[in-house]
């Protein structure tokens, strides 16, 4: 199987082919070894920070994230989790709202002020 990929790691955006042949994966086109690297997982298991939004107790809304990447597979799992919770009043930017989403090992934290 072969795959063309873009690396978003830095702003080169390098036009990566990646070439899967049973477990050897092989990478060209990557002008680094983090592109390699990015590459490699893109095309295993790709996985993205979730933003969003979550309702808050008071009816107002606060900016949330994943604390860093989630399995891609998993957004849209993780998405029901957090509509389904309400975050207390007075929530501050970095305050954990809900921890080890999914078992992902990945909290959701607070992005901004409740608003």
């Amino acid at each position: 199987m072969v795959k063309n990929v873009t690396c978003t790691v830095c702003p080169m955006g390098c036009a990566i082919e990646v070439t899967v042949d049973g477990e050897n994966i092989s990478v060209k086109g990557n002008t680094c070894k983090r592109g390699e690297i990015y590459a490699k997982a893109e095309v295993t298991c790709p996985t993205r920070v979730l933003t969003t939004t979550m309702k808050c107790e008071s009816g107002g809304i606060v900016s949330v994230k994943s604390r860093c990447a989630i399995p891609k597979d998993k957004m849209f799992e993780c998405m029901k989790i957090i509509n389904s919770f309400k975050a207390k009043s007075g929530v501050k930017i970095g305050d954990t709202l809900i921890e080890n989403i999914l078992g992902t090992g990945v909290d959701i934290v607070a992005a901004s002020k409740e608003v």
